[in-house]
């Protein structure tokens, strides 16, 4: 590997002599009341980057900045250390000197954990490469993990990660998951049930609303009237060929917002299907274009095949829109999050059969659709609020720290 010196750059890009990253202060919180508590969020990556684990980071930290010390330490993309403040929230990027099966290599990962000073750190898993930088840093400060996921198809990694996991986890002050379901259902999080608390992420409805009705009528106008709505990356577990092949059955149009490596393959597979004339792969778009594709849509889909979908917080978005879900019944949060015959409908994974039949079914009983529509937005708002899901956080932090430090933050 060559030799370099990262180039530090502040949230503009102006290179300045050093870096400013601003460690919350533990004398004021973001409203300027008395913040008790500092909280270090190390993730792999932060927005704008996208991803799931990267928008709960950002969600999660924006809506904590109100009570306590927020800050995160995160990779960059490039070779450029990059101070920044992301809404209130100072947010550290590392150089990334290369990436290990999609993993950031960031060396100064575990000086950072350490200068950062924090009362909780709190460690967004799977990133084995970051589990390894709080081990190395030393630091005393309670660590509180959230498990997204377990790390399902790459065996090897598994193997190699494992003995860090283990010494990581017995560390561990707490472990979040997000579903009871993955606790059920993972190795790792059965194994440490005592310590595991439930914790659903959370979104915001507010950032769903579309711009204005015209767009949402115009995508009805172009698409419509029967549209099948798909949000997430062209990977592997997402189950989206079979979401195509669905579509030799239903009458109607398949809408894909996204991006990733299999988006070829998924391409050819329309064409040998003969289905790509109504399906149209519309790639990555901003938050404010894909809400109006939610409020156009007729259904969402959400067609995963593998545990790697721990969660899937697309679907908890179309449920803020009022939508209907078709899920799959996967061994995860997935079928946790829209409920089958509540809802949405919830079939068995890798069955283009099934996922016809769901879809269709609800494009042919608007009555039915529109009833779980409701009842989905009203489970987001009952259950799924970030509001909701910051005071389970805090009250996790005071768990983790065993005193009362926080009893005014809530």
């Amino acid at each position: 590997m060559d030799d370099f010196r990262p180039e530090i750059f502040s949230v503009r890009g102006s290179k300045s002599a050093a870096c400013r990253f601003s460690r919350p202060s533990r004398s004021t919180d973001a409203n300027g009341g008395q913040a008790s508590l500092r909280v270090l969020h190390v993730g792999k990556y932060y927005p704008p980057y996208r991803g799931g684990m990267e928008s709960h980071l950002q969600t999660l930290c924006g809506e904590l900045r109100k009570s306590i010390g927020v800050s995160a330490i995160v990779a960059n993309e490039t070779r450029r250390l990059m101070d920044s403040d992301i809404d209130g929230v100072p947010v550290l990027r590392l150089p990334r000197w290369f990436r290990v099966r999609s993993m950031p290599v960031c060396p100064a990962m575990a000086r950072e954990i350490r200068r950062a000073n924090a009362d909780i750190v709190h460690l967004h898993l799977p990133n084995p490469l970051a589990s390894l930088a709080w081990l190395l840093s030393g630091v005393r400060s309670r660590l509180v993990i959230t498990w997204h996921s377990d790390i399902v198809r790459q065996r090897a990694l598994a193997r190699v990660a494992q003995p860090i996991e283990d010494a990581l986890l017995q560390r561990a002050a707490m472990i979040i998951a997000t579903s009871p379901n993955y606790i059920d259902s993972s190795p790792v999080l059965s194994r440490n049930r005592s310590r595991c608390r439930v914790i659903p992420f959370g979104v915001h409805p507010d950032t769903l609303r579309p711009r204005d009705a015209e767009t949402v009528a115009k995508i009805r106008g172009r698409y419509g009237p029967n549209i099948v709505l798909a949000v997430g990356r062209l990977v592997y577990y997402k189950g989206f060929e079979y979401l195509i092949r669905a579509m030799r059955e239903i009458d109607g149009r398949l809408l894909m917002v996204g991006e990733g490596p299999l988006r070829q393959k998924l391409e050819r597979t329309a064409l040998n299907l003969g289905v790509a004339d109504r399906i149209t792969f519309l790639g990555r778009v901003s938050q404010e274009e894909v809400a109006a594709y939610f409020h156009a849509a007729d259904v969402f889909a959400m067609p995963s095949t593998e545990r790697s979908e721990a969660f899937g917080i697309a679907q908890l978005e179309a449920m803020a829109c009022g939508k209907p879900v078709v899920n799959t019944r996967i061994d995860s949060g997935v079928p946790f999050v829209s409920l089958d015959g509540v809802t949405g409908i919830t079939v068995p994974p890798a069955d283009s059969g099934s996922l016809a039949d769901a879809v269709n079914r609800l494009f042919a009983d608007k009555e039915l659709a529109t009833k779980y529509g409701a009842a989905g937005k009203r489970r987001v708002e009952e259950d799924f609020g970030v509001d909701l899901m910051a005071r389970r956080t805090l009250d996790l932090y005071r768990e983790a720290l065993g005193v009362e430090a926080l009893a005014a933050a809530s």
